[in-house]
């Protein structure tokens, strides 16, 4: 038996998820399909520790799909990015540069909250949506379209025609995958960390990247518990020392940490488990197909770096929600899918170009090259239009 839907999002990860309430808040029958059940408690087995920092531009699209007045309670403001080079001999900073919201508006850079809260509220306001369907456990077995439909295989034997069919299943897409869609990607030798700290002194809801080499240490604000300050931390560095780092005592870890954190925020204390992925940087060579548009992971991966995963995928979001609305009646068609693609994959290019420069200067090992990194930092900072303009690109406003 066939089953009809507007739309079958394939993958149920925050990406797809805030989709799928779009879509359903719009009025679109939505059918979501996830094959890992989302884990939505901190201290559960196989929870996503990582956090996401939603950029000013993508709160539109969080309110119009009835998430933002349930995300907003829980999050962390990012007034101030603060960048430090500790690349000289010593690992001590040098330089401390401070990007303040303040300077474009009265509205912070973003807000920071963590993934499984992000599943938790996400399913919840989809309960609350009588035109989505949410399907654990299952996945996308098979995609075939036509001029008028896709009809995608479902795990558990169903078959779904849908007008629109979304990828957002992430960096080894099944429906990229079956639509012969080629990316091309580059690779770092490098993996990242995630996990949540303390610490004595407040984080002033700074977001304080920190560079020596090897990649990136990042702190990112989270609210305060127990009466403490805490902050998630993003650490990237060569593959095999991050698989040191993780088989080491905690004393060790956090002996280590505070080296790498220059001492900022006080001496830190791990409070939750690590978990790490590998860092790649990937596009799809399109955005669109037949009856289909992907989006998130699924077209574009990058180092977590500017905040730019997440709200680069609630761009494609927007812009595929906007071109929807507007001829609701011919969605999914050519047009509107050529348009999507025409909206989102030069920005695309530029944005993962960007990423995957800066992740290269995070690397780099060598005195020397240490030395013009915190040069070129001084010297861009200090150019006001410039400092502006880059903050400007980071959060994508013009």
């Amino acid at each position: 038996m066939r089953e009809t839907t507007d739309i079958l999002i394939s993958g149920g990860g925050v990406a797809g998820l805030a989709a799928a309430c779009a879509f359903g808040s719009a009025g679109f029958s939505v059918i979501c399909v996830e094959p890992n059940p989302p884990v939505t408690e901190a201290e559960a087995e196989g929870s996503d520790l990582r956090t996401t920092a939603f950029l000013h531009p993508s709160i539109p699209v969080l309110e119009a799909a009835g998430l933002w007045q349930r995300l907003e309670p829980h999050a962390a403001a990012l007034q101030i990015m603060r960048i430090v080079d500790a690349g000289g001999e010593k690992p001590e900073p040098r330089v401390i540069k401070d990007f303040d919201a303040a300077d474009l508006s009265d509205k912070p850079f973003g807000w920071n909250l963590p993934n499984w809260l992000l599943r938790r509220e996400m399913l919840a306001r989809i309960g609350e949506l009588p035109n989505v369907r949410f399907l654990p456990g299952v996945g996308t077995a098979s995609v075939l379209t036509r001029e008028t439909e896709a009809l995608v295989g479902l795990s558990d034997g169903r078959r779904i025609a849908a007008r629109l069919l979304i990828g957002a299943d992430g960096r080894n897409s099944t429906v990229r995958q079956a639509l012969d869609i080629p990316v091309k990607t580059l690779r770092y030798g490098q993996k990242a960390l995630a996990f949540a700290v303390s610490h004595p002194i407040p984080h002033g809801n700074i977001s304080t990247e920190f560079h020596r080499s090897g990649g990136p240490f990042t702190f990112v604000p989270l609210p305060d518990r127990d009466g403490l300050p805490r902050s998630a931390v993003v650490w990237m560095d060569h593959a095999a020392e991050i698989d040191r780092r993780m088989a080491l005592p905690v004393a060790g870890f956090e002996a280590e940490m505070m080296e790498r954190s220059c001492g900022l925020l006080g001496p830190l204390t791990l409070v939750s488990r690590l978990t790490s992925w590998p860092i790649i940087a990937q596009i799809a060579a399109c955005m669109s197909g037949e009856r289909m548009a992907l989006m998130a992971e699924a077209a574009h991966v990058m180092p977590p770096i500017g905040a730019q995963g997440l709200n680069m995928s609630l761009a494609d979001l927007t812009a595929l929600l906007d071109l929807a609305q507007a001829d609701p009646a011919h969605l999914g068609n050519a047009a509107m899918l050529d348009a999507y693609h025409r909206k989102r994959h030069l920005d695309v290019e530029a944005r993962v170009r960007g990423i995957d420069l800066l992740n290269r200067a995070s690397q780099i090992g060598a005195q020397p090259l240490r030395d013009l990194r915190a040069a070129t930092l001084d010297a861009l900072y200090s150019v006001a239009p410039v400092r502006r303009g880059l903050m400007r690109a980071g959060i994508g406003v013009r």
